[in-house]
């Protein structure tokens, strides 16, 4: 192990010591690897290669009282129908919905249909989280096959 020194604002030092009691790290030094470590994993999906099949979800947090931005997020998720598994939508207040879609195909294209979703104005924030798929070679998955043979 080695040991660094490394500056730091005040700001971010407090958000260490947050994440730190959140999620019950002994000191900052732990913390500091948990955080890192999260970053490079997250960093490692999002570089996952443009082919690769992965499943993800795509949350997002958007204004509906916004002209047409409905009209355009439901746009955009029909033109890719074939990346979409299931959509949940959620009335936050009188004008903010939540939805969480959850996405299955290529890494490139469900990072695609997240920054047309996310870059559309009026949705506030959103947030892809992209899971690699790891299905055994030459193992299709159905349960209708499970089913038959139960």
């Amino acid at each position: 192990m080695q040991r660094i020194t490394v500056s730091l604002d005040d700001e971010i030092v407090e958000m260490i010591d947050r994440f730190m009691t959140r999620r019950g790290a002994t000191n900052r030094s732990e913390a500091l690897r948990d955080m890192v470590r999260a970053a490079a994993a997250q960093d490692t999906l999002e570089d996952t290669a443009d082919d690769s099949p992965c499943v993800a979800t795509l949350s997002y947090v958007y204004d509906h009282e916004r002209r047409d931005l409905t009209r355009r997020v439901n746009t955009a998720h029909h033109h890719r129908h074939d990346l979409s598994v299931a959509t949940m939508h959620v009335h936050l207040d009188h004008g903010t919905c939540l939805e969480v879609s959850v996405l299955k195909g290529p890494a490139a294209e469900l990072r695609g249909l997240a920054d047309e979703v996310t870059n559309e104005r009026g949705v506030r924030h959103g947030r892809l989280h992209v899971l690699p798929q790891e299905l055994e070679p030459g193992e299709p998955h159905s349960h209708a096959e499970t089913e038959k043979r139960n």
